[in-house]
């Protein structure tokens, strides 16, 4: 039951949120509203059952939270607020689906002001649009969570002392926070694809969420490559989705996928989107369209045997030198090591760090019959969520018992 009820708060009170925004001008005043109204639904929902409409629920809760809360700063004396907000969040009618996701896009773009640094619009985005925790925002951004909160409050403080104003804006504006729009979208859905917690592999809501809000931004900026390249590479990714876990939630691995359970409807439309942005900037591929394009070569082997490995690890070469990240050097790494052996993929890895690429480290070991290393690998990797941690230690339990046998013959 409690399961249900933050799910659905959870989906409901983002879009919540960004109406609730758009009516008081206030970041700070609508995420303590929408808590405190989250708040009430923990307590009532578990006894009245959830109802029949929860964002209904929620919103007027919420509303009536605000009202609370801008009644009890005045009365404090401050006199700075106009009578409108209690206007406007007195008024009955709801927002529509249309109008949330307006809203929705507004907070975006709010989020992603360029007086804003890169990385605090990305992290206020995560947190209000998104409702990520500090740490999961800290997971995805590879930084600490203590760093993260104290740059998500400078950034509420900055957009209020500012009064950085909660619109999509003009064109001329849009080239300077499309970047850090795409950079959220993309973050939300790496944070549902590959989770800092939990007990499965992926976050289907977060993924479905993310993959929602790119086809919000593409529809409203159809003609701008970047945000054609992050829904390509979003529908691209998802459509292996339904293969990843078997019948009882484990992980299944790329080489041993049923790709006759991926979604060819969306690789179709992927990879003519794909096409669409390359053509659109004139095939001067940015990290997004090359990391659509890998996923595009992935999708189209019939067979993880006949992978155009050679390719794809080109594709990777070019990714290196315009955005380098741990995760691009990585993959990098596995798909040099299909294209050249083992061996090719170990002298790459050399000096890297980290728990995948301990986990990495130990498949090409154990490729070249040296289990044993394989296990001290393995052991060192420290998976993220519990269906990635029954991996490891079915993959232990394998690497040792090749080990016993190799050493015996």
């Amino acid at each position: 039951m409690y399961d249900e009820i933050a799910d659905t708060i959870r989906i409901e009170g983002t879009r919540i949120l960004a109406t609730l925004i758009r009516t008081v001008g206030d970041v700070q005043l609508a995420e303590d509203a929408v808590q405190e109204a989250t708040l009430a639904a923990l307590g009532a929902w578990p006894v009245t059952g959830v109802p029949p409409e929860p964002r209904a629920w929620l919103t007027v809760t919420a509303r009536r939270k605000a009202i609370d809360i801008l009644r009890r700063e005045r009365a404090r004396g401050d006199k700075e607020r106009a009578g409108t907000e209690l206007v406007e969040l007195t008024r009955p009618e709801l927002a529509s689906d249309e109008a949330v996701q307006d809203d929705l896009l507004r907070l975006i773009f709010t989020c992603c002001h360029p007086t804003l640094s890169p990385p605090t619009r990305v992290a206020l985005a995560l947190r209000t649009l998104c409702g990520l925790s500090s740490a999961a925002i800290a997971a995805v951004m590879l930084t600490t969570e203590a760093a993260t909160a104290k740059r998500l409050t400078r950034a509420r403080q900055k957009i209020a002392a500012a009064n950085i104003p909660y619109r999509v804006p003009p064109a001329s504006e849009l080239p300077d926070r499309l970047p850090a729009v795409c950079a959220v979208v993309h973050g939300l859905y790496t944070s549902g694809h590959a989770p800092a917690t939990g007990e499965t592999a992926y976050d289907v809501d977060l993924c479905t969420e993310a993959i929602r809000l790119a086809e919000l931004l593409h529809g409203l900026l159809p003609g701008q490559p970047m945000p054609t390249a992050v829904l390509a590479l979003l529908l691209l990714t998802e459509a292996r989705r339904p293969a990843r876990l078997d019948a009882d939630g484990e992980v299944v691995t790329l080489d041993r996928q049923d790709r006759t359970l991926w979604d060819a409807a969306a690789i179709t439309r992927g990879i003519a989107l794909l096409n669409d942005s390359l053509e659109r900037s004139d095939r001067q591929a940015d990290p997004y369209q090359l990391q659509a394009a890998i996923a595009a070569e992935h999708a189209r082997a019939p067979a993880y045997s006949i992978t155009d490995w050679r390719e794809i690890v080109r594709l990777y070469d070019l990714l290196l030198s315009v955005a380098p990240t741990p995760a691009a050097e990585l993959a990098h790494a596995v798909a040099t090591a299909e294209a050249d052996g083992p061996q090719a993929g170990l002298t790459l890895l050399e000096g890297q760090q980290g728990s995948r690429t301990h986990a990495v480290r130990a498949e090409l070991l154990a490729r070249l019959h040296r289990y044993r290393e394989a296990v001290e690998e393995l052991s060192r990797s420290e998976p993220a969520t519990a269906a990635e941690d029954r991996h490891r230690q079915r993959r232990i339990g394998e690497f040792s018992r090749r080990s016993s046998s190799h050493d015996r013959c």
